[in-house]
């Protein structure tokens, strides 16, 4: 016997940009917290009407940067210093300035790893499969149509509730999207 589906949250469709920034911004101020807005082309101002912060992706950037080039730093000076050190001429065993280049790459390499391994981790990804994908209407997302969907999950969810907040809020269509 199959198990019942699991509600994954409402589904609320817009026909413009202006109705789903509306909608966003009452969403916001209604204070739920695991929600989003899904549009076929990135809408100005729409972070802002959703009230999200500055991505933290960055910090993921910076701190392999820093990972980097102290890493770089690091083995040159063990591999000159320690572990195959060529006195040559009198001249110093390790110094930073010939030191900086290889180091350098390295800053960019690891900044780029923290900033892809950061953004998966921050979008919960690799994940294989998302309930919203195989809603039939979902896929005008893409094309014409703006959604905003609300997470059964939410602490202020409640079905009835948020169904009217949604459709105050100018949507027409309202479906239960299930897991």
């Amino acid at each position: 016997m199959a198990e019942p589906a699991k509600p994954y949250g409402l589904l609320a469709e817009f026909e413009t940009p202006a109705d789903a920034m509306h909608a966003a911004e009452r969403v916001r101020d209604a204070g739920f917290r695991r929600w989003d807005v899904f549009t076929p082309y990135p809408v100005h101002g729409m972070d802002k009407a959703m009230g999200l912060k500055n991505s933290v992706v960055g910090w993921f950037s910076f701190l392999g940067g820093v990972a980097g080039y102290t890493s770089g730093m690091l083995l040159i000076w063990w591999m000159n210093h320690y572990d195959y050190a060529i006195p040559v001429g009198g001249k110093p065993l390790f110094s930073p300035f010939s030191a900086f280049p290889p180091s350098y790459e390295l800053t960019i390499l690891f900044g780029a790893f923290g900033a892809l391994f950061g953004m998966l981790f921050l979008n919960r990804l690799p994940r294989l499969h998302h309930p919203l994908l195989k809603h039939r209407r979902f896929a005008l997302a893409s094309h014409d149509r703006f959604f905003l969907v609300i997470e059964t999950n939410d602490p202020k969810y409640r079905d009835t509730e948020t169904r009217q907040l949604l459709e105050s809020a100018g949507s027409r269509r309202i479906e239960m999207v299930e897991d």
